[in-house]
């Protein structure tokens, strides 16, 4: 039976093999052959795959030195991705590659269809700078999207993602890459991210130089961001997301929005800002907080079943119901985006900083494993 011509090559198998003894190709491709064969059943012969041509040509380099034989090994496939890894596996179990000893390692599998995408998005683009009209806005769109999140690069010895930045004297920086990827994606070129809560020395090195505008989520995390920033920076102007939003998310008319109503950073007061925010919710909170009372044994229960070793934080309502449930550093996030937490439930330390958000927000009830400080607007049960 001839062999079938070779369908689209998908993935790559990148393997090396070393043999005790001298070598040569034809051993080391009969040994793939035989020592796999009726190891994954008969629909995935390699024999047999090749043939289909759901296998392509096998490659074998050797190298003999000092009486033992090294070498590497392609295999390209036109299987999926769990069958290209069970031949992948397969071949690592071949112990003997003519007559000596062997062991074949699989180094990488490769998806041959990147560069394929990559060669896409680039023609699509200049398809598309070159064009007068269109008639399929959803496409271009998709295409726009993509060439702007291309243009994301490394900035500065902390690599921080980025925009177009150095053409601008005026920057805007964000908390994170996510972050920086809606921006482009939204049109807005010269942004920058801290890549994480900590300002980096390059954003520190970058306010010297160029008027900075601080754009943070509309949480309390924001706030706190903020007042870090300002503290070991040259800030110009800060903006917000709306309240409880995330720049991340943002449309691109939020997006402007936001950026229009940035302040002066010397105007900045994280104090009045929350109390602004959060005064009118706080009184309705304070009405109706004496009648959210919770059952603690029921609580201790959740407790044991549910938080203990979880390494999350939990939002609860007054029948303990979960809210919201995350990392700890997202509680001041989770907070924002419920209603009716009545209590917290965290698998570790309560530290200053969770009782004060805590307060903040008017919890009542905090389960911990410790705490760092006494509080006395919420009630602590320790597990």
């Amino acid at each position: 039976m001839a062999k079938i011509s070779p369908v689209s090559i998908k993935y790559m198998i990148h393997a090396t093999f070393e043999a005790l003894g001298p070598v040569e190709k034809p051993d080391v491709i009969g040994a793939i052959f035989g020592q796999t064969e009726g190891l994954l059943g008969s629909e995935l012969e390699i024999r047999d795959l090749q043939k289909e041509g759901k296998i392509g040509r096998i490659e074998v380099e050797t190298e003999s030195s000092g009486g033992k034989t090294k070498g590497s090994i392609k295999i390209p496939t036109a299987l999926d991705q769990s069958e290209t890894s069970l031949i992948a596996a397969a071949i690592e179990t071949i112990d003997r590659v003519g007559p000596t000893e062997a062991k074949i390692t699989i180094g990488r599998i490769e998806d041959v269809r990147g560069n394929k995408r990559d060669y896409i998005l680039e023609r699509a683009k200049k398809l598309l700078e070159g064009m007068q009209n269109t008639n399929s806005k959803e496409i271009s769109g998709i295409v726009k999207t993509g060439t702007r999140a291309m243009k994301v690069q490394a900035y500065g010895a902390d690599e921080l993602p980025a925009g177009d930045i150095d053409s601008e004297e005026e920057v805007i920086v964000v908390e994170g890459r996510a972050d920086v990827i809606n921006l482009l994606e939204n049109r807005v070129y010269n942004v920058i991210g801290m890549n994480g809560t900590k300002l980096p020395k390059t954003i520190i090195e970058l306010s010297k130089s160029k008027k900075i505008t601080l754009f943070l989520d509309g949480d309390r995390g924001g706030q706190l961001i903020a007042k870090n920033v300002m503290d070991n920076a040259n800030i110009s102007y800060i903006a917000f997301a709306p309240d409880g939003k995330e720049v991340e998310e943002l449309s691109g008319k939020e997006i402007l929005a936001s950026l229009r109503k940035k302040i002066p950073a010397k105007e900045f007061s994280p104090s009045s800002r929350v109390s602004e925010s959060n005064s009118s919710s706080r009184e309705e909170k304070r009405e109706v907080r004496e009648e959210k009372k919770i059952d603690v044994d029921k609580l201790r229960k959740f407790l044991e079943k549910e938080v203990d070793r979880s390494k999350k934080v939990f939002i609860l309502n007054s029948d303990l119901e979960v809210l919201r449930s995350g990392a700890t550093s997202k509680l001041s996030y989770f907070l924002n985006g419920v209603k009716d937490a009545c209590a917290v439930a965290i698998d570790g330390k309560a530290t200053s900083t969770v009782i004060r958000i805590l307060e903040e927000f008017d919890i009542r009830y905090l389960a911990a494993k410790n705490f760092t400080e006494n509080s006395e607007s919420i009630e602590f049960i320790s597990f």
